[in-house]
């Protein structure tokens, strides 16, 4: 994707008013609400080449805020917005195991066994996607974080490449959350030591995660045709098998 620098993938992407918003693999990035972003945002990033978003959350989930910035119809409309929601908050088992959302990445292998389906669209939509990619969740940090990894895993990346995918979706939300109220009481603003204790916990279970899965396999059991792995190959610019 030529709209944006290596240096600048390093660093995160600034699109005006994305938050929490990296680069994963080839021309796909994750960010938190598409909501945030301004009309400079939604130009900027159609500027990178993007031309479909994918939006992880639920249907309750998509509802405006107060401080959300107007967007004019006219610029989002250049982009396909596909809806592939990864849970059903209304799982007696989610919700007893994860409360209201995936929240830590020790729960990533029982979220990957409860919503296989749900996941493998993800997939399926991302291999038909028109130009590059962004997946967005709520925060950007878990529900992107766990299709990260995934697409990392399929594109070969290092342990070194993982762990700083998740902890920059970690550090990027916590930062959003220093200047703006976190949505949920148990998800707030930690100070820097808290921080890195949680880190230190939460990478070490990311990598657990990374170490166990196959996705290529995943996929293929959950419906993902060779032709469309192949096609998101293509897209995190990873050889095939």
């Amino acid at each position: 994707m030529d709209g944006i620098s290596t240096a600048a993938k390093q660093r995160g992407v600034h699109w005006d008013g994305a938050v929490n918003a990296w680069h994963i693999a080839g021309s796909v990035y994750r960010m938190g609400r598409r909501e945030w972003l301004t009309d400079a945002g939604w130009q900027q990033m159609y500027d990178a080449g993007i031309r479909t978003v994918i939006d992880l959350r639920t249907l309750r989930e998509q509802q405006p805020r107060e401080a959300d910035p107007e967007v004019s119809a006219e610029v989002a409309a250049r982009f396909d917005i596909v809806h592939c929601p990864t849970e059903d908050p209304e799982n007696k088992e989610f919700t007893e195991h994860f409360g209201p959302y995936l929240k830590d990445p020790a729960h990533y292998a029982d979220y990957m066994r409860l919503f296989p389906d749900r996941l493998a669209a993800v997939f399926k939509a991302i291999a038909a996607a028109r130009g590059g990619v962004v997946v967005h969740c709520a925060a950007g940090r878990d529900r992107s974080g766990i299709i990260a990894v995934m697409l990392q895993n399929l594109a070969g990346a290092s342990d070194e490449e993982i762990v700083r995918g998740y902890q920059q979706g970690m550090r990027g939300i916590n930062e959003r959350h220093r200047h703006h109220r976190a949505p949920h009481a148990h998800d707030p603003f930690l100070e820097e030591d808290a921080l890195e204790a949680m880190l230190a916990v939460r990478t070490a279970s990311i990598l657990e995660f990374a170490h166990s899965i196959n996705t290529a396999a995943f996929l293929r059991a959950n419906g993902v045709s060779k032709a469309e792995i192949a096609a998101i190959r293509t897209k995190i610019g990873s050889r095939p098998d």
